[in-house]
């Protein structure tokens, strides 16, 4: 009897000691080291030490604790990795997470300045990392979600703000094995109505393009998949893009490659490993103005690259060597006064709008004669193309970064004098 006590006592014992050395929370006090981990509710996100490899070279992140390989989604530390295995995660008094190395060197810092009584750390469901009061959880004190890395998951937002100029951004790694910042940005432009765009340096390279309702104008319609709620919202103060899964058990994660493309994966559920549904840039069209001003880009035409309707190379030689960066110019100029008139453009990527002008509530026919009164309006089109259209959206002077989409697009109205509407019209007539 006494034997059968002790092996059930055995079994309540072990069977209850955890089999791994995992936290759900961090108070003050309390250290994460390399060999523990933090994990969401529901397991789906872990955070904790890793490395690529070499134990002297050691980060602090978040990855999906069940996919294999690991996966990094966010890294505090990224450009100061730890010397060795010793470092630890410490949450003060005031809320403020520091990793220190062996030697108690601060090698990174969340910087929290908020008030707080009772601080604690949680790894949320959605992989947000987040610093909250206990007595208090109305708001975080402080959050990884407000400090992306290169990869955007559901739930995180890249922000522009419309007052200070400051902006959030995905952030390449310098190469595959070493996620120290790189050279490519994935932000939003806040010049002239937003858009998406990614940049090297000071260097715009592509346009995702401006939101028209549904999608960024300068992704194919065929990539808006029913399993995302992508969102774009403007208020006064700020500017922000992101999306959410309408089917939890979806995995999705969007990321900026070390060569500075912007790639869309889905988990499969079949094999258990990372699919690729999207990535941008996917062509020779979507390169930033490869065709030059008021030029329209196809890539099912040979040459890609032609002018817009009105327009003829500004070099015709270079034109017909393949050298497009000198654009077009205009045939005939324009009147500048009610002759002017405007030829259709369907399935487009609309224009750079960096100077750009909108407005939210105008509708297309007074976006036409709006336009049409400002002698140095080029173009028009739909702010927003959902249940018939509404807002008009302006452009001026040059037209830039123009292409045909495979799918969806919209509806682009490009001014020409009067003089070039009369042979648009004959040639529609003869045919």
């Amino acid at each position: 009897m006494e034997s059968f006590k002790v092996l059930v006592y055995c079994f309540l014992v072990f069977h209850f000691i955890p089999t791994s050395n995992t936290l759900e929370t961090i108070a003050p006090g309390q250290s994460l080291k390399h060999n523990e981990t933090l994990i969401s509710t529901d397991e789906t996100f872990e955070a904790g030490f890793f490395n690529f490899g070499d134990s002297n070279i050691q980060y602090f992140g978040i990855w999906y604790k069940d996919i294999s390989p690991k996966t990094p989604v966010w890294i505090a530390n990224r450009d100061v990795p730890l010397g060795n295995s010793s470092g630890v995660l410490n949450l003060t008094d005031k809320g403020t997470l520091v990793i220190v190395d062996s030697k108690g060197a601060m090698i990174w810092s969340s910087n929290t300045s908020k008030a707080v009584t009772k601080p604690i750390v949680k790894l949320l469901e959605n992989g947000n990392l987040v610093v909250e009061d206990e007595t208090n959880q109305d708001s975080f004190l402080w959050q990884s979600f407000d400090l992306p890395s290169d990869t955007l998951i559901p739930g995180m937002r890249i922000r522009s703000n419309l007052l200070t100029g400051n902006y959030t951004s995905l952030v390449s790694w310098r190469d595959t094995q070493d996620p120290a910042t790189g050279l490519y940005s994935y932000h939003i432009d806040t010049n002239g109505y937003p858009q998406v765009v990614i940049t090297k340096e000071n260097t715009l390279l592509f346009r995702a393009g401006s939101w028209n309702g549904n999608i960024l104008s300068g992704v194919s319609s065929e990539t808006l998949y029913k399993s995302f709620n992508i969102s774009f919202v403007i208020t006064d103060k700020e500017v922000s893009y992101g999306y959410e899964l309408l089917d939890k058990f979806f995995v999705s994660r969007y990321m900026l490659t070390p060569n500075g493309q912007v790639s869309r994966y889905m988990l499969s559920d079949q094999t258990k490993s990372w699919q690729l549904v999207f990535v941008g840039p996917s062509d020779q069209c979507d390169n930033y103005a490869i065709c030059g001003a008021n030029s329209s880009c196809d890539i099912d035409n040979s040459p890609v690259c032609e002018c817009l309707e009105g327009f003829v190379p500004k070099s015709q030689t270079n034109w017909s060597s393949q050298n497009w960066s000198g654009g077009c110019v205009r045939k005939v100029k324009l009147d500048c006064d009610n002759r002017d008139g405007f030829l259709k453009h369907t399935r487009m990527k609309l224009p750079d709008t960096s100077k750009s002008w909108f407005n939210k509530s105008m509708s297309l026919e007074e976006c036409e004669r709006f336009c049409i009164g400002n002698c140095s309006c080029t173009a028009y089109a739909n702010l927003d193309i959902r249940d018939g259209g509404s807002g008009c959206l302006l452009w001026f002077d040059d037209i830039l970064d123009v292409r045909k989409l495979p799918s969806g697009g919209q509806e682009l109205y490009i001014r020409v004098a009067a003089s070039e509407l009369g042979i648009k019209l004959l040639i529609l007539y003869t045919i």
